[in-house]
């Protein structure tokens, strides 16, 4: 795995230029490394995580905290709560339509945030 891959961390997103070739299936592979709560979509232009909140109002508090994570790198995934606690993040480029560095740094990221997951049982 290369050192561009690793600390993804301390990385910062940077624009894409509209017309950017997404990244291949074998780069989003190498990058999943890092993230590996998160799975690729079927089709490869995206990646996904899912939680298991606390309750409702931890699902909402994490969505706050990724709301500024996400400001801040002004790279926005898509949230989707149901049940009021299954919280479902879906990340792309949308505008490569697929996959870029910023998708795999915002993840790692959010994996850092602090979270009220449901105990297992």
């Amino acid at each position: 795995m290369s050192a561009q891959i690793q600390n993804l961390t301390s990385r910062k997103c940077q624009p894409c230029e509209k017309g950017a070739a997404p990244l291949g299936w074998k780069e989003a592979k190498d990058y999943l490394q890092n993230v590996p709560k998160w799975q690729l979509a079927e089709n490869g232009k995206g990646i996904s995580c899912q939680f298991i909140m606390k309750d409702f109002m931890s699902a909402v508090q994490f969505i706050e905290r990724m709301a500024q994570l996400a400001e801040e790198e002004d790279h926005h995934p898509d949230l989707h709560l149901t049940g009021y606690r299954k919280l479902r993040i879906d990340l792309a480029t949308h505008s490569i339509g697929g996959l870029s560095q910023n998708d795999f740094i915002l993840a790692a990221k959010i994996d850092q945030l602090p979270k009220a997951l449901k105990e297992s049982s």
